[in-house]
């Protein structure tokens, strides 16, 4: 495939479109004629679908040493040696009316799989104004992903995202809005919360239970999450209800310790595939540590509960990881590994989460409260957490829809 040096005119270029069962050599059959002829192809995209062929290629004139009609007459004698069909369109007709710079998105759906989820997304799209340029399918078990690329044209792109993300999960879909320039940016660094993401529950609540004032924590932990009270307030007066509580009991809540599903294979997945990760909590360093052993993560930050005599005091030592410190936390770890904030994914759950979500190039939002969810670039349910595989394009491809 070659380029041009200069910019063709739209009468130069021509789309080509091969639709056939695929076999070994078809690509070299069909791109034969055209190089003989001396036209450039300057850009090709190529599925198999079930075993057929879905190929589309612009063709470029300029300097051929044939016209359309003579390629198109050749190609359409291979098109019958190789059982395939081919036709011929010229640039603007393929086109249509759609003009100006295009402003491209990926958004990426995930959903068990039902009737009808591709029909109510680009039922979406339509309503707003949105082309639908590509889309690609990827079954993994009952969870279906759906990558769109999307042109936003001259469309107010902030608010368009803020939208698809509401009627998605209206409609019970898992949605995340990225640029298509921010998507191809290379992730190498991911950094989770611990309560509620990676683990299936709030620790301190668990604590709380062992001290009985179970109902009084989980009270403050629900308006410290939903953001209607300042999280080291909450935190320190959590933990001062804690005081007492034999230093035994954190050792039991780990023991039994519930990780949310999926994450252990995400962990697994992403440390194969070369990701640096980290775990930064408002929860508490004897838990960290122990996900830090069990999962491999590879910096842990939380804070540390003071305990002496072996009961807890009901105070905490240094520093409080609050919503600002994650944000730091998030730009000192990508400063330590040599990258931007675009190499980094941030994945929380609740309100102190916001700047680690915010000063990410990519930030999720998981089972999450609607504070977090305007922050972000999406959301996952959670029962989608491996989803976030298919968001980084590292799942296993499944089948193209075009």
């Amino acid at each position: 495939m070659g380029s041009m040096a200069e910019p063709a005119c739209d009468f130069d270029l021509w789309v080509i479109t091969v639709l056939g069962k695929d076999r070994p050599g078809i690509i070299r059959d069909l791109l034969e004629a055209p190089a003989k002829m001396k036209v450039n192809i300057v850009d090709l995209d190529q599925r198999i679908l079930q075993g057929h062929l879905v190929m589309s290629m612009v063709a470029d004139f300029g300097k051929a040493d044939a016209t359309p009609k003579e390629l198109e007459a050749a190609l359409q004698r291979t098109a019958a040696d190789l059982g395939v069909e081919v036709s011929f369109l010229p640039i603007d007709q393929y086109r249509g009316k759609r003009r100006g710079r295009k402003n491209l998105h990926v958004v990426t759906i995930l959903a068990r799989d039902r009737v009808g989820i591709i029909y109510d997304v680009a039922t979406l799209a339509a309503e707003r104004g949105i082309n639908i340029e590509k889309a690609l399918v990827t079954a993994r078990g009952e969870l279906i992903s759906i990558e769109f690329v999307m042109d936003f044209g001259p469309l107010d792109a902030e608010r368009l995202r803020g939208d698809l993300k509401a009627e998605c999960e209206k409609l019970g879909l898992d949605v995340v809005v990225q640029s298509l320039d921010k998507s191809r940016k290379e992730k190498r660094l991911i950094v989770f919360d611990m309560d509620s993401t990676i683990v299936d529950f709030e620790t301190i609540n668990q604590v709380a239970s062992f001290a009985g004032v179970d109902r009084e924590v989980e009270e403050i932990t629900m308006r410290a999450m939903n953001g209607e009270l300042d999280f080291e307030e909450a935190l320190r007066s959590r933990v001062r209800l804690l005081k007492g509580t034999p230093a035994g009991a954190l050792e039991e809540i780990a023991k039994n310790i519930q990780l949310t599903p999926g994450s252990e294979e995400l962990i697994h997945h992403l440390k194969e595939v070369g990701y640096k990760t980290a775990l930064i909590s408002g929860g508490f360093t004897y838990f960290t540590d122990i996900l830090k052993e069990r999962l491999g993560f590879d910096y842990t930050f939380a804070n540390v509960l003071e305990i002496r005599g072996g009961v807890l005091t009901g105070e905490i030592e240094g520093e409080i990881i609050d919503g600002a410190a994650k944000g730091r936390i998030v730009n000192d770890l990508a400063g330590l590994e040599g990258i931007t904030s675009d190499g980094v994914v941030a994945v929380g759950d609740g309100a102190n989460d916001c700047l680690m979500i915010q000063n990410a190039g990519l930030g999720v939002a998981f089972n999450a409260k609607e504070i977090l969810k305007k922050v972000s670039d999406g959301s996952l349910s959670k029962e989608n957490l491996i989803g976030l595989l298919n968001v980084l394009g590292l799942a296993d491809k499944g089948g193209d829809l075009l």
